[in-house]
């Protein structure tokens, strides 16, 4: 049986560098390209053809396993097919609509994946990676999976449009460098339908600017402009005031000085803690440190490692919580090993917010210590209103709901709120300043 692959496609001709660095072997390639530029689209076929050629597990893969649903499982493209019709149907073996899995007759498998959860995806073996919207992804994401791939001989694709100087702007700038990666940043102004004319339309842009699009939206999603910071980043003005001012450097721990720590403390989820030193109105953040699967055993001795001489923990209110096996909460739980929680009480997580913008300006981050951290709170964001129902005061419709995005950034960013909250609280009782001599702490 032969069967013309790709089906129903041809590679527009701003895409044929990408398609054909594939097809001629390449292993590894980034495509920073516009909103609507068709990336999704290429992908899929290129996983489907790529099958063919070498039988394995091939993912494409989302931020959030709910996105991999909607936009490609279930997603369609402008011309109304499914993305899923690039598998020619004489060579889907079964389809498997709950785990979004394709199995081919060819033996090759298909599969759908959120690094939302991306501790699950170690174990696997896949030899082709599709990563949309990379730039929201979990960066561990890459951390697990390239070992394999350098193992297996095994080919990515990272595809996504600008979201600020994240791990996007960072693996885009190591592509351009490497001769071995392929690398392209397409805008509006770059691509071009077949017959002549813009893909997207300087008209269809200025649609969107009058139908409310925020201008940082706009700069990155039509123009690949990576300055603009991410749209609805709670944090984007300090961090980016911080950047300026050079305070992402190396901070290295004063022993003459306590450490506080801010936590926020997973079940089934991660567990973060932040390492901070106070220094009249200096903030020093001088470590950082995320895991998920552990008991509390296991951060007692995370904190025993470092050598640091301790102040304050502060926990979230939730570490109170009697746990049903035991019937005990993880705050009795630390007694036992001899750490000692500061509940910081409920609060809204919009004071939470504006707690830690007001104490980001007081900060000094180890640059290095705290990489992940410091990703995170600049990923840390609102989330996207796709539906656009609703209109803010002036009549424009806004993109964002009031609630932050639940994904890998939040849990390190509830941890530094537990502690800007939880110092806050306690500052107005302070009396004395806070030091350590010969390994104790004296608060």
């Amino acid at each position: 049986m032969d069967i013309a692959l790709p089906l129903d496609y041809t590679p527009r001709e701003y895409q044929l560098p990408a398609w054909n660095f594939f097809m001629e072997g390449g292993k590894r390639g980034v495509c920073v390209w516009h909103r609507r530029a068709g990336k999704d689209l290429l992908a899929i076929n290129l996983i489907v053809t790529k099958a063919v050629q070498r039988t394995g597990l091939y993912w494409h893969l989302l931020p959030t396993y709910n996105q991999g649903r909607k936009i490609v499982w279930d997603g369609f493209t402008g011309d109304g097919k499914k993305f899923r019709d690039a598998f020619p149907k004489e060579l889907i073996k079964r389809q498997n609509n709950t785990d979004m899995r394709i199995e081919m007759t060819t033996g090759s498998i298909y599969q759908v994946v959120g690094t939302d959860e991306v501790d699950r995806l170690v174990g696997t073996n896949p030899i082709g990676c599709v990563f949309s919207e990379y730039s929201l992804h979990d960066p561990r994401a890459w951390d697990y999976i390239r070992p394999i791939l350098s193992e297996n001989g095994g080919w990515a694709l990272f595809i996504y449009t600008a979201r600020g100087k994240n791990h996007g702007y960072t693996l885009l700038q190591m592509s351009k460098k490497r001769e071995s990666w392929f690398s392209s940043t397409l805008t509006v102004e770059d691509t071009f339908k077949p017959g002549g004319g813009r893909v997207i339309t300087e008209e269809a842009v200025e649609e969107e600017r009058l139908s409310g699009m925020p201008p940082e939206l706009i700069l990155q999603e039509f123009f690949v402009n990576f300055d603009a910071p991410i749209v609805g980043a709670y944090y984007s003005k300090q961090l980016r005031d911080l950047e300026n001012k050079k305070r992402f450097t190396k901070v290295p721990y004063d022993p003459a000085l306590v450490v506080h720590t801010g936590w926020d403390l997973g079940m089934s989820d991660t567990t973060c803690i932040w390492f901070f030193q106070e220094y009249g109105f200096e903030i020093r953040v001088i470590d950082y440190y995320e895991n998920s699967g552990e008991g509390l055993a296991h951060y007692k001795q995370v904190l025993n490692d470092r050598g640091y001489t301790y102040g304050r923990h502060y926990g979230p209110h939730d570490i109170t919580v009697r746990e049903l096996g035991t019937g005990k909460s993880r705050l009795e739980v630390a007694k036992t090993l001899g750490m000692r929680f500061i509940v910081v009480d409920r609060h809204k997580v919009e004071d939470g917010i504006e707690a830690t913008r007001n104490l980001l300006p007081m900060c000094y981050f180890d640059e290095e210590n705290c990489s992940r951290g410091i990703e995170a709170l600049r990923s840390y964001r609102k989330e996207r209103d796709e539906s656009k129902e609703q209109k803010g005061a002036d009549g424009n419709f806004e993109f964002f709901k009031s609630s932050p995005v639940h994904d890998w950034a939040s849990h390190p960013a509830d941890a530094f709120r537990t502690y800007s909250w939880g110092r806050k609280k306690r500052k107005k009782q302070q009396k004395r300043p806070e030091f350590a001599i010969d390994g104790h702490a004296y608060i």
